[in-house]
């Protein structure tokens, strides 16, 4: 099967070596993503909004590999404060009501950004 990375052009992907998604066949896992744009990160001190905002980076990953988040299966959400669960749960509910892939939500030491407040992952498959 063919293997297609999927690459954002971050700084980091060069430097740690990895892409943001990777598609082979119907699989595709998009790697630990958050609220960082080129512009710099969104949501300062907000978990509701740097959660929308991971889920936009995760939607253009998922579009440049032909898929949407109609195909997401699984999400993983790490988060720095467990306390702010409702806040990023409520992006998630409303990113993935209807969808209802399965999930795990857990409280991590830290992020590579101490103003990062939340790291999520997505596992989708593709329709041929």
């Amino acid at each position: 099967m063919a293997r297609q990375n999927i690459s954002t052009g971050g700084p980091w992907e060069e430097k740690i070596g990895y892409s943001r998604a990777v598609r082979v066949g119907a699989a595709l896992y998009v790697s630990g993503s958050t609220a960082m744009t080129p512009s710099g990160l969104i949501g300062k001190g907000d978990p509701y909004a740097q959660t929308i905002q991971t889920f936009k980076t995760i939607e253009a990953a998922l579009k440049q590999a032909g898929a949407s988040l109609n195909d997401v299966v699984r999400t993983r959400i790490y988060m720095a404060n467990i306390d702010q669960w409702q806040e990023v749960g409520r992006a998630h509910g409303e990113i993935f009501g209807n969808i209802r892939p399965a999930t795990t939500m857990v409280e991590v030491k830290r992020l590579i950004d101490p103003d990062m407040l939340v790291e999520i992952e997505a596992d989708a498959i593709v329709s041929a």
